[in-house]
């Protein structure tokens, strides 16, 4: 784990690439249990007789599934002290270039891309996100994600307002 007592020593790492959490297996548990939150029962995900005839060979993860994942497992590799809190704001580009079947373990990378100011003093980094499936070529997902970080100060006004 790589870890920043600053968002500006965690800005001074721009373009580094952090590290990698540690592997996950995506099982047909958490398979099915995304199918059931999100309505998304399609047979290559939650019918594994079926899906052993089809083009993967078995049941494979949602891409969002996926997607979903990367906030803990990034959690893994990095952490920055100092800020009352750090949400997620946004995607720039999202690509999936290889299934997940069931079964697999994955892992993420994290790459910090850019670090930049954002609006009432919080700060916006974009983060390479590549997911990893172990044994295979290509990755299972490619994310460009935008995480805000909120700085004390920014928290302890937004209390002050609400308890006003």
């Amino acid at each position: 784990m790589r870890t920043f007592d600053t968002i500006w020593e965690f800005a001074g790492a721009a373009g580094e690439h952090l590290g990698h959490s540690g592997w996950r297996t995506v099982d047909q548990a958490m398979v099915s249990a995304f199918a059931e939150v999100t309505g998304d029962r399609q047979w290559i995900h939650t019918e594994p007789e079926r899906a052993a005839a089809g083009p993967y060979g078995g049941t494979v993860a949602h891409g969002y599934l996926i997607l979903s994942l990367l906030p803990s497992m990034a959690s893994e590799v990095y952490e920055v002290r100092g800020v009352a809190a750090t949400v997620n704001y946004g995607l720039e580009r999202v690509r999936f270039p290889s299934p997940v079947r069931v079964g697999s373990r994955v892992r993420v990378g994290v790459q910090i891309i850019s670090v930049e100011a954002g609006s009432a003093g919080a700060t916006h980094a974009v983060l390479r996100h590549t997911v990893q499936v172990e044994g295979a070529d290509r990755p299972a997902c490619v994310a460009d994600t935008v995480r805000r970080f909120v700085p004390a100060a920014m928290a302890s006004a937004a209390a002050d307002r609400a308890g006003a």
